[in-house]
């Protein structure tokens, strides 16, 4: 294993070796959290060694805002079926171009699909929430990271609260309030969830919130 740092692994495509990097990343994060976890075992279970993984991620923090950048995309891929299920045809919101669902547009159905994959794989939570405090400080190799996926979710967020939910809204809600709320609150749950699994139930919660925000239906 020792020399495999520098040369692509028979079976490997173009790209393969870099997601089987993810991949090895993603489950020994969701193992061991963001302490427990080292470059180094990352590389042992990729199967390559250090050296190799740096060519790909020259720093922890790069592969960890890539690792994210995955999941994220794997997040919305699965709130989009989660939206389309319950409609007619699944499928999910159709695209403007008539191609696949709209990955952009997650409403509740999809919220809840992306905290209910969270609960398990609390490793993946922590690794999170803990590289989202420290990225706050200017110069962070996540900083640029963390804040376009918050406008990204804030924007993403308002779009379907406008579009799905603005008439429902309490009076002096926006859309846009109502966006940097659930954002707030779907990580304040996950750091409370971190510390006492059994006591907050996610899930649950997201959906008093969603309720609390509307206006109770009329008859």
């Amino acid at each position: 294993m020792g020399s495999e740092s520098g040369r692509r692994r028979p079976g490997y495509a173009p790209g393969g070796r870099r997601d089987a990097i993810l991949d090895a990343a993603m489950d020994e994060f969701a193992d061991g959290g963001y302490n427990g976890t080292s470059l180094a075992k990352v590389a042992e279970r990729a199967g390559i060694t250090q050296q190799g993984l740096l060519h790909y991620f020259p720093s922890k923090q790069a592969l960890l805002v890539a690792m994210l950048e995955q999941r994220d995309a794997a997040n919305r891929s699965a709130a989009a079926r989660a939206e389309g299920a319950g409609e007619e045809g699944g499928g999910g919101h159709p695209a403007e171009d008539g191609g696949k669902p709209d990955a952009a547009r997650i409403g509740p159905a999809g919220l809840e699909e992306i905290v209910r994959r969270n609960t398990e794989l609390p490793g993946l939570v922590q690794v999170y929430t803990v590289l989202s405090a420290e990225a706050v400080t200017e110069g962070h190799p996540a900083h640029g990271f963390f804040g376009q996926r918050f406008e990204t979710l804030r924007t993403e967020f308002t779009r379907t609260l406008r579009e799905e939910h603005g008439g429902r809204l309490r009076p002096g809600v926006t859309p846009e309030d109502a966006a940097a709320l659930l954002i707030a609150v779907m990580d304040g749950l996950q750091v409370q969830w971190l510390y006492d699994q059994g006591a907050v139930d996610m899930p649950r919660l997201l959906g008093v919130l969603l309720d609390a925000l509307s206006t109770p239906p009329t008859d």
